[in-house]
């Protein structure tokens, strides 16, 4: 792995059935609703009638001081259970959804495989790489945040 590709792997266990958690994932142009890190999503192109193909325009507001924009295609989706999109732009790779009932509950797992490409990124990550992986770490849970309030507000 190079110094400036990343693989964050990111588990949730959210007390909320699949459905629910499906609902919300797969419905990104809502995530500004809910995830604080989200600015921004805007549909491009539609996909699919399971959203493959579909290409959307995201920003985020990280807890650092930056902002990351990029292009998410929609490239692989089975129905309560995955979504995967290949990631271009400020950041290229594939960002994966897996979800799976755990009784009750949903477990959610994401994996971000991205490599910057931000020239200053490239230039600072040997120094920044544990910095970037916080950075990740903060944005997801306040996703994790935004989703269990958003979850039990649809109930």
């Amino acid at each position: 792995m190079s110094l400036t590709e990343f693989h964050l792997v990111t588990q949730w266990i959210i007390d909320a059935s699949v459905d629910d958690v499906w609902r919300e994932l797969s419905t990104p142009e809502a995530w500004p609703d809910w995830w604080p890190s989200v600015k921004r999503v805007s549909l491009l192109r539609a996909g699919d009638e399971h959203g493959v193909g579909a290409v959307r325009h995201l920003q985020w507001v990280t807890a650092l001081p930056y902002v990351l924009s990029f292009e998410m295609e929609t490239v692989k989706v089975e129905p309560q259970s995955l979504i995967e999109g290949r990631a271009s732009g400020e950041l290229d790779g594939i960002g994966r959804w897996t979800l799976e009932p755990d009784g009750s509950r949903c477990r959610v797992r994401y994996d971000w495989i991205v490599e910057v490409t931000k020239p200053w990124m490239i230039r600072l990550s040997f120094v920044l790489k544990p910095v970037f992986r916080w950075n990740h770490g903060v944005v997801m849970e306040r996703g994790r945040r935004g989703l269990v309030k958003r979850v039990a507000q649809q109930r």
